[in-house]
């Protein structure tokens, strides 16, 4: 890991989803989660605040040291349990049916391996659970699905290894999840090839 992996690009990340749409997103979508809650990809902790009084602790993974550390200075304000892992998300250690509630933000582009991810999401789910996801990916458009593909390989070696083009809607469904609503478009302003958005709520099949 380079010096700008290590300390420039998580600053950049933290600073890039304070943007007061993708505060909107999670505005929106959080306060549905409950009980244990799973948030791969929690990052620097943006999330914590828009948590709602049914959810009982947070268990939140993420790769990033760096990242993490930024996450504990938003603890302190958390009014339940929060426990901070140093790790991928394709191999979680915990038992099957833990959690009541997964989240994931901005999180699936930037995952090597999402669908291992997303089946592990699954495992860890009690069998009435419920993902909560908001994510950018694969277009509708076919200019801009041309685009994200050229482009690709370019921004992930720029942008931490965010993939622009995964089609997000049927990873989940291919992971064993039944969608119950899903939002997507552009719904946030910005770049085309990045604000694709899918926004919505699945459950374990």
């Amino acid at each position: 890991m380079n010096f700008y992996e290590r300390w420039v690009l998580p600053r950049l990340i933290d600073l890039a989803m304070k943007h007061r749409e993708a505060t909107r997103q999670r505005q929106g979508l959080l306060p549905a989660a409950r009980g244990r809650v799973l948030e791969i990809g929690i990052g620097s902790g943006l999330n914590l605040p828009f948590y709602g009084s049914e959810v009982v602790s947070v268990v939140g993974v993420d790769p990033s040291e760096a990242l993490l550390a930024l996450a504990r200075g938003r603890l302190q304000d958390a009014p339940f349990a929060v426990e901070l892992l140093a790790r991928s998300a394709e191999a979680l250690p915990f038992e099957a049916g833990r959690f009541d509630s997964a989240v994931t933000t901005w999180t699936l582009c930037s995952v090597p391996d999402a669908r291992s991810a997303l089946a592990e999401l699954r495992r860890v789910l009690k069998p009435g659970g419920e993902l909560l996801f908001v994510e950018h990916g694969r277009a509708e458009a076919p200019g801009v699905v041309a685009w994200q593909d050229r482009l690709n390989g370019l921004w992930g070696r720029l942008a931490g290894g965010c993939n622009i083009n995964r089609p997000i809607a049927a990873m989940i469904r291919d992971a064993g999840f039944r969608i119950e609503d899903l939002e997507t478009g552009h719904l946030v302003a910005g770049p085309k090839l990045v604000t694709y958005l899918y926004r919505g709520r699945a459950r374990p099949v």
